[in-house]
């Protein structure tokens, strides 16, 4: 249901482990060292932490590039979640058997993604019950994985980037001379894509309206200040969503909910995200 972004999930997968390795195929000197090739163990990777998993297929994407990569026999993968579930901590969100080699070579790899993931998931998670969107704040090269992740928490994906939504902010505003020449040169050169429009007072709201603007991101005002704001823009009875934007946390959240606003979005759902503690434990040598 939430579309797993597997193509790019593979991309990240080789980046990261070439980071670990040193290059492709790359080398771990520890586990080459200790663990002989036709070694075979059982794992359990396991949440040290009550939360919300995302990233699972991530699992058996990591083990599948570094057996290919040490040439070593497959590690099976067996799932207990899925992208989604709430675990509690010392659940097993799955079993791996195979190459111990393979299995201590890919263990940090898919435990920082899977982690990462999972903890953008959890955060997502302690909303208000609002539209809660995510932003572009998001770690250069995982943002659709941290955007998956977040629609596995039950939060809502906002544009994907600079291409398919229009954003107008004050830096577009300044540049442009005015709210009203901004947006009508972005309608005029692209007028199939949508438009949203940064607001900082009641009055921005209120032109940005006025030149036909359909969607406003009320920016960096207080609870009141964009209470006022709201009421302005639905008194001219146009049809019109309103998000609330700008330093954003859930844990404020309900107070700019309450205020009438559509939408909140909430940066630090992807920049500012802890971790969900997960690790892997070797539970048997099946030698």
């Amino acid at each position: 249901m939430n579309n797993f972004p597997e193509t790019r999930a593979q991309i990240v997968v080789e980046g990261a482990l070439d980071e670990d390795l040193g290059g492709f195929p790359g080398l771990d000197v520890t586990s080459s060292a200790i663990i002989p090739a036709t070694q075979r163990s059982t794992a359990h990777v396991v949440a040290r932490a009550d939360g919300v998993v995302a990233g699972t297929p991530l699992i058996s994407l990591v083990f599948r590039a570094v057996t290919e990569r040490i040439g070593s026999r497959e590690v099976a993968v067996e799932l207990l979640c899925e992208d989604g579930d709430p675990v509690r901590k010392g659940d097993v969100i799955g079993i791996l058997r195979g190459s111990t080699r393979a299995i201590l070579v890919g263990e940090r790899t898919m435990l920082n993604l899977i982690s990462r993931l999972s903890g953008v998931a959890t955060h997502a998670l302690e909303g208000t019950g609002a539209m809660v969107l995510d932003t572009r704040k998001t770690t250069p090269g995982l943002r659709a994985l941290e955007k998956y992740a977040v629609r596995c928490g039950g939060g809502t994906n906002k544009r994907m980037g600079l291409y398919d939504v229009a954003m107008i902010k004050d830096n577009h505003k300044l540049a442009a001379g005015s709210v009203s020449a901004a947006f009508d040169a972005v309608h005029g050169a692209y007028p199939a894509v949508d438009i949203q429009v940064e607001v900082t007072t009641t009055a921005e709201a209120l032109e940005a309206v006025s030149a036909g603007a359909r969607f406003l991101l009320c920016d960096n005002m207080s609870v009141d200040q964009l209470r006022a704001a709201v009421e302005a823009v639905r008194g001219t009875g146009e049809e019109v969503q309103i998000e609330a934007t700008g330093g954003l946390t859930l844990a404020v959240a309900r107070a700019y909910a309450e205020t009438g606003v559509d939408f909140l979005s909430v940066g630090a759902l992807t920049h500012s995200s802890p971790i969900l503690d997960i690790a892997l434990d070797l539970v048997d040598d099946e030698t």
